[in-house]
């Protein structure tokens, strides 16, 4: 159950927030591999495989088609993320001799640096405002890298870990799980395909062919959840063009596997090694559990990822209080 899950809020809006919560601005706490054993102890990483479980389990069997409820801080969420995107618009890549890594994406993210606060301030009640500096941390950490203009799933997680502290602070509830998936995780993605797209951005440490992709993870495993129990959808048809083409609004795994064939060019087994073997598995709930065990191996317990990951008092470094 994910610590947002616990926490519920009582629906006055006026509800001040826990006298005892000491906001910081999250910090670097993995230097070296050996401390990636406090990482796996963490109350942060309860709460974030516990935040990523209990999205798997709300979007079970459902299409993006349907209907939710869509309360105002979604709204608000969406309204964010249309404005980093508008920015793309305003910031137009510059003519570089290298084809990778366009230099006006540092341009795009010197203005998110700035107004990373103010933009979390919109999403956020005004006597939650002490949260915002912890909160705009993730914001900022979940668009790629500025230097090396690259992203991968550690900046994905950032995002997960955005959305999971704004659960932690009440401002998404219990009854907003399936719009965060559908409405606010899908539309980040959107941005970050134009991201990638428009300042041609590296995959942060890519593993080449024998990652699952070479920039998301999470809408793999909240996907192949939607797909589960599926009528006629196996895990085999989704290298089939005709049955991508006709489901692909509907199931966020079969629109991540577009977005592959559309950058992508060869055979699908040469280029997507990984989702190939995956399209033989029997069934997409043995798909789902396998995502789920590869993304703790692949991502959450690779140091190269998590060194980068910041903690604070909403995702503490400490270790998982018995109590919980």
């Amino acid at each position: 159950m994910a610590e947002g899950e616990r926490q519920t809020p009582s629906d006055s809006s006026e509800d001040a927030p826990p006298t005892t919560q000491n906001f910081i601005i999250p910090k670097k706490e993995i230097h070296t591999v050996p401390d990636m054993g406090k990482w796996k102890r963490s109350q942060a990483y309860a709460d974030y495989i516990g935040f990523i479980l209990t999205l798997n389990e709300g979007v079970k069997g459902k299409k993006l088609s349907f209907e939710y409820k869509v309360s105002e801080a979604i709204e608000k969420l969406v309204a964010l993320l249309n404005t980093l995107d508008r920015w793309i618009d305003e910031t137009p890549p510059v003519d570089q001799p290298s084809r990778f890594g366009n230099k006006a994406y540092r341009t795009w993210y010197a203005k998110l640096d700035q107004e990373a606060e103010n933009l979390v301030a919109t999403v956020v009640p005004t006597h939650l405002a002490a949260a915002v500096p912890e909160v705009a941390v993730y914001l900022k950490e979940s668009v790629g890298n500025s230097t090396r203009i690259d992203y991968g799933t550690g900046h994905e997680a950032a995002f997960a870990a955005f959305l999971c502290c704004l659960c932690k602070i009440g401002v998404l509830r219990v009854d907003d799980q399936i719009a965060i998936v559908f409405k606010v995780f899908n539309r980040y993605l959107e941005v970050m395909r134009k991201l990638q797209k428009t300042y041609r951005m590296e995959p942060a440490g890519s593993q080449g062919v024998w990652g699952l992709d070479d920039f998301q993870f999470l809408p793999f495993i909240w996907g192949s959840s939607q797909l589960i129990d599926h009528p006629y959808l196996e895990p085999r048809h989704f290298v089939d063009e005709k049955a991508v083409n006709e489901n692909h609004k509907d199931y966020m795994f079969l629109e991540c596997i577009l977005f592959i064939t559309e950058m992508k060019t060869g055979p699908f087994a040469e280029h997507s090694n990984q989702l190939w073997n995956i399209s033989a598995v029997p069934s997409w709930s043995k798909v789902n559990q396998g995502l789920i065990r590869m993304y703790k191996a692949e991502c959450l317990e690779k140091f190269p990822v998590i060194q980068h990951f910041k903690f604070g008092s909403l995702l503490p470094i400490h270790p998982v209080m018995s109590s919980c």
